[in-house]
């Protein structure tokens, strides 16, 4: 399947409402994160620690597959806790801790992020081979699997309802 970025419903804000309605199936939401004014500074080694770092830290979520990009980061995310917690406070956590732990403070994420919930089985492996792609369609690498800023911290599986 081919996910042209013409193709994906265009929002105007952020939705940050995580609806968390699983109906016992997973929960797995894609978030996309950028830095302030889209500034290029995250693909390096220390930023990549610094990240790593805040969500092992921050484990009210858990991280699985991620890529960070020069000026932002996609990664999929499940709960970590039984209720989950609010993921606009986690996402606000981690961000902070990365940003001090950088040594660039405030001014390094924008104030909002992107959040969708996977609905099927099908969407993360979708979602996923289309995001590890993208240092490939931005010029960065000629392979996905060269891209030095890319993992997955936890493994997210997934489950439909019984």
């Amino acid at each position: 399947m081919d996910f042209k970025s013409s193709q994906w419903p265009r929002r105007h804000r952020p939705a940050h409402h995580v609806r968390l309605e699983n109906n016992d199936r997973s929960c797995i939401v894609f978030l996309t994160v950028c830095t302030r004014n889209r500034q290029p500074l995250l693909a390096n080694v220390r930023m990549h620690e610094c990240m790593r770092e805040a969500w092992r830290t921050a484990d009210r979520w858990l991280v699985g597959r991620y890529v960070v990009m020069p000026d932002h980061v996609h990664l999929f995310c499940s709960p970590g806790t039984i209720p989950p917690s609010s993921l606009r406070v986690w996402v606000s956590f981690w961000k902070a801790t990365s940003a001090k732990a950088s040594g660039l403070g405030r001014d390094l994420w924008q104030q909002n992020f992107w959040d969708t919930q996977l609905r099927r089985h099908e969407s993360y492996g979708a979602k996923w081979e289309y995001v590890q792609q993208n240092p490939v369609r931005a010029g960065l690498v000629d392979s996905s699997d060269a891209w030095p800023f890319h993992g997955e911290m936890n493994e997210l599986s997934w489950h439909d309802a019984r």
